[in-house]
């Protein structure tokens, strides 16, 4: 379970559900990692140390723990579509709901579908986390039932264990594990060139590092640029709340994205954002009120954003504080929660 944002949203999905229906309950199927200690304690909790994409005993221990427990719906994110599948074959009764994160929103040509075509028979409705997702799920896929999902958050204040470098009150934060869509040198290109005006910022970097060839990239240009002093990678972190809160502006330099969580809980936590425009991003950043959307891919743009939000403490906090209202308000658990509870009505009585 990589700290990732459908990973995040999976126990933010489970957490809010256990109080609001009979049980709920979470299943991670190949390895565990520091988003375990961010399920409640009321959410049932299952790690099947799933080893093969086809390990019988794996699938055979998760139906008999849905018999065991009477849970009438699986709620499969992103790649566990497949397993869920497997599930419903030797166990027709339950019900199969996906939701699909799939992150690359903006490059679906290039997605793999043949076998999630003929896994969507089997689903009773499918989630989508952007609209650029529902289309394409009604276009291709094979189920009749689908639906755009927002993203949600609900951080909480867990243990203070992160304390970021740099000067306090000047820090840049950005969520997201280093993978290339996420597009980390348009960034570091950006900061780069905002330092030539501003060398007392920084830049802090939260989630997980693969350490292969676009992880090695990344820190080579920071050791080229001279940048070991203001550019810091962390890795994953539990403590996601106490790392915003030490933090000024939040950062997202992707090439594409479907609606990120590390958006929403920029804005929960109160910071001026600037992202690229991609995915769903507008809907959350929908005027310069808000913050500032760039194109993808143009780190000129996002320097200059980041450079105008920088220079301007005043309108930074305006921005965060109107930001933070609205994530409150459209995507927040009680109005999440509530969607997916009617259509888990529907799909058990249809």
């Amino acid at each position: 379970m990589e700290a990732g944002g459908a990973e995040r949203l999976s126990i933010n999905v489970a957490n809010g559900l256990a109080d609001e229906i009979d049980g709920s309950f979470i299943c991670v199927t190949r390895a565990e990692g520091p988003l375990k200690s961010s399920i409640d304690k009321s959410v049932g909790y299952l790690f099947l140390k799933k080893r093969s994409t086809l390990d019988l005993k794996a699938i055979f221990k998760l139906k008999k723990y849905i018999k065991n427990n009477r849970i009438s719906i699986i709620h499969a994110h992103s790649s566990s579509f497949f397993l869920g599948f497997l599930v419903k074959l030797i166990y027709p009764r339950i019900c199969l709901i996906w939701h699909d994160h799939y992150g690359n929103s903006e490059f679906l040509e290039e997605r793999p579908n043949l076998i999630l075509k003929v896994c969507s028979y089997f689903f009773s409705h499918i989630f989508c986390v952007n609209r650029t997702l529902k289309d394409w799920s009604i276009q291709y896929l094979n189920c009749k039932s689908v639906s755009y999902l927002q993203n949600f958050t609900f951080l909480k204040n867990n243990e203070e264990l992160t304390d970021l470098k740099g000067v306090k009150g000047k820090r840049i934060v950005c969520l997201a594990n280093l993978r290339p869509q996420k597009d980390h040198l348009n960034l570091l290109n950006a900061f780069n060139m905002l330092l030539n005006d501003h060398l007392d910022w920084s830049l802090h970097c939260i989630g997980k590092d693969f350490n292969d060839d676009y992880s090695r990239k990344l820190k080579e240009y920071i050791r080229e640029k001279g940048l070991l002093k203001h550019v810091f990678f962390y890795g994953s972190r539990q403590d996601i709340s106490y790392i915003l809160s030490q933090c000024e502006v939040g950062v997202l330099s992707s090439k594409s994205e479907g609606l990120p969580i590390a958006l929403l809980e920029y804005g929960f936590s109160k910071l001026a954002v600037v992202a690229t425009n991609v995915g769903d991003c507008e809907l959350v950043v929908n005027s310069t009120e808000l913050g500032a959307l760039v194109p993808p891919e143009n780190p000129e743009s996002l320097s200059l954003a980041l450079k105008r939000c920088v220079e301007s403490p005043q309108k930074r906090l305006l921005t965060a504080n109107k930001l933070h209202m609205k994530v409150i308000s459209k995507f927040s658990k009680p109005a999440v929660i509530h969607k997916v509870i009617d259509m888990y009505s529907v799909v058990l009585t249809t």
